[in-house]
């Protein structure tokens, strides 16, 4: 296979500079730097693209890296981003982030998928409130002894603030995402990242494309399992004159969208990264509002995973019943 040229490069560049790109952003790159070569119809411009895509991948493979493209769950817009395949421990050593604050991260992510109606998202104040101790590996069993010994120093003497300024820089890094409300999403980074983990962990998937359903609509039908994103059941549905039902227990389906003023507001709650950096200091100086990865490691800063419990919905009701 001949080796990559400047125009490959200047695409896998893009994205370890700027981080995940929105299909159109990326496809526009790939253009400009193609124009001169194909002059070509739309449909043989995108063929060109994901030739130049598999190349680079079969490239990137020997250094176990691969050029990805995810769905973000709350826009329902494609990006794309590149992955490290492999967890080990030298791979660990390239993160910029401390334990605890790996810790923290972790513990809001199984929050989040653990959230039974399929909402996605967390409110600030319970992000801030996680206890790092429940990432470590035994922490909540009673029958444990000597447990609390082996939990580190710097997750019992992880502030508030430490935590406020590490949930800015996961928002800012887009591990996490910033939603409306005062509430914490998965970042796009998450999504591409933790495909085979929420795999192997067994995360709900979406009955229509199978990727996990982090943020999804659930069948009205409480004892049906079956959950679909929101663009997964606007396409299933679209142009059909047809009942809108649940393929899993016939129940009727509320016919909902990703709706454009969601989508801005996520949009314009995240923003540039400037702008979220000075959201981030002006966060710091105001109270606390008042509410309620087998993992893939990204790039050189991605934080690992453990397994975490399945939520239902039955168990959801248990809990609130207790």
């Amino acid at each position: 296979m001949a080796p990559l040229s400047w125009r490959h490069h200047t695409l896998i560049q893009s994205l370890l500079s700027r981080g995940p790109l929105n299909e159109d952003d990326f496809f526009s790159i790939f253009s400009q730097l193609t124009v001169k070569n194909s002059g070509s119809r739309q449909q043989q411009e995108r063929k060109l693209f994901n030739e130049f895509l598999r190349k680079i991948n079969a490239e990137l493979s020997f250094v176990q890296l691969e050029l990805r493209a995810c769905r973000n769950q709350y826009d329902g817009h494609v990006y794309y981003g590149v992955v490290n395949n492999v967890e080990d421990d030298q791979s660990k050593l390239g993160t910029k982030y401390t334990v605890p604050q790996i810790a923290f991260y972790k513990g809001i992510v199984e929050a989040i998928i653990h959230d039974a109606e399929g909402e996605g998202c967390i409110f600030n104040t319970a992000a801030l409130y996680i206890r790092l101790e429940t990432q470590v590996h035994g922490a909540n069993d009673s029958q444990s002894q000597g447990v609390a010994s082996q939990i580190p120093p710097a997750f019992k003497n992880f502030s508030m603030a430490q935590k406020e300024k590490t949930l800015d820089q996961l928002v800012n890094d887009q591990w996490l995402c910033s939603m409306p409300e005062g509430k914490i999403g998965i970042g796009v980074r998450s999504f591409l990242d933790l495909r085979s983990w929420f795999r192997t962990n067994e995360v709900p998937a979406c009955e229509v494309c199978n990727e996990a359903a982090i943020k999804a609509q659930l069948c009205p039908n409480e004892a049906c399992n079956v959950r679909l994103h929101s663009y997964c059941l606007q396409k299933k549905f679209s142009g059909q004159r047809v009942e809108r039902v649940c393929s899993g227990c016939g129940t009727q389906l509320q016919g909902s969208t990703v709706k454009e003023e969601l989508i801005e507001e996520i949009s314009n709650a995240n923003g540039s990264s400037q702008r979220r950096a000075e959201s981030s200091r002006k966060r710091r100086r105001r109270p606390i509002q008042e509410a309620s990865a087998d993992i893939d490691t990204a790039g050189d800063d991605s934080p690992p995973m453990s397994k975490p419990k399945r939520a239902t919905r039955s168990s959801a009701r248990l809990s609130a019943g207790e």
